[in-house]
Formats: C-alpha cells, structure tokens, sequence
C-alpha cells in the first residue's frame, strides 16, 4: 500500500479577508501558519514518509509545505520539492481581489454563486473549473504524479482548493455533476490509500477529540 495525500494550503490573507484570490500571490495568515503546523503534526501522527513532494508556484501552498514537512519531520524533502504553475488556484480573472460579499450586491447572488461553482463557465477574463481540469491539473498529473503512485510512492500536494478539487476529478473520486459537494478545508490532509495505483480508501486526518 501506497499514500497520496492531498493539502489546501492554510487560511491565506485574502481568505480572511474574504476575497477572490486566485492567480494572486498571497501569503499565509496568522491561522493559517497555525493550520499548516497542526497538518504537519497530524502528517506525522500517520505516520508516512514521502517520497516526493508537489507544490504550486505560489507561497501560501509552498509555504504550508514546508511547515507541514518540518513538524512532520521530513525536512529532508525541503530540497526536492517541486513547485510548478499547474498546480496554481484557478484564476478568477476580473474577480480577483474583490470580497465576495461585494461580487453578490454587484453581480447577484446567483450570478456569483454560477461563477464559483459551475463547471464550465468561467468568471469574466477567467477560468472555470473545467479548465483547470483538462489544460493544467490532468495532463501535469498523468504525466508526473501518477507514474509515482503506480510505482508504490507516498506523495503529497500541497496547493489549492480548485486545483484540488480538480485532482479528485482526475483521480475518479468526483464527477463534475459531484464536485461541488467535496469541501476542501484550509490546512486539513485528505488521505488517500492506494494499492496497484487504484484509490481503496479515502478520509481526512481531522483532529482527534479528547474523550
């Protein structure tokens, strides 16, 4: 058995602040650091060592990386990490930088929520999920990480609610029509165990409640 575990960066800046992020390059708030320490910590509950670790370019997802691999104890991967622009959050084009309160009272309600969460229709000057999919997260995937997996490797990627979102399209765990109900929260790890390069189990490493 083999592990792939998927990590949403901690809580950015824009993220408290409510805003569409996006392509822009924002780092990690307060929270946030303290999200991507409490990943690392549950990484190592799990007790899995990595053999290659994947990033986005940008430094809210490199950054929770490399928090996460010092409390897991594998500051070892720091040198070997790969960061690539595939893996970057969707961009939101013309969206980018607004709070999301003030998109709904400019646009409608309905028309954000279309934005956000449809599948194929992109925000003005931006992407749609569907994009992010098949131009960037599929062909980056099967070319780079699968050839891993199918090797038996333990990897982790650490990036971003959309282009998460569409890993799990790409691995067959969600459909288009199921996306929109698989939440990806900020700084918690989505395991999943794997054996011949197929999915057997998937779960989250939640924090354990005291009895």
């Amino acid at each position: 058995m083999n592990y792939l575990v998927l990590l949403r960066h901690g809580e950015s800046q824009w993220n408290l602040e409510n805003r569409f992020t996006g392509f822009k390059d924002i780092d990690l708030s307060e929270n946030g650091l303290r999200e991507a320490k409490e990943a690392g910590e549950r990484l190592k509950a799990l007790g899995v060592t990595f053999d290659q670790v994947f990033t986005s370019t940008q430094k809210r997802a490199y950054n929770t990386a490399q928090i996460a691999l010092k409390e897991a104890g594998q500051e070892k991967l720091f040198k070997s990490v790969i960061k690539h622009d595939d893996l970057r959050e969707r961009d939101y084009g013309e969206l980018t930088g607004q709070n999301k309160d003030e998109a709904r009272e400019q646009f409608g309600e309905e028309q954000v929520q279309i934005w956000r969460r449809s599948y194929d229709i992109a925000p003005p000057g931006g992407e749609c999920l569907k994009d992010v999919v098949e131009n960037r997260v599929r062909p980056y995937f099967t070319k780079n990480i699968k050839p891993l997996l199918d090797q038996g490797k333990n990897v982790l990627i650490a990036a971003h609610g959309n282009s998460l979102r569409a890993t799990l399209i790409v691995l067959g765990q969600e459909t288009p029509e199921t996306i929109n109900k698989a939440e990806m929260p900020t700084g918690v790890p989505l395991v999943f165990e794997m054996e011949n390069g197929q999915v057997v189990k998937r779960y989250f490493l939640e924090e354990k409640k005291a009895a």
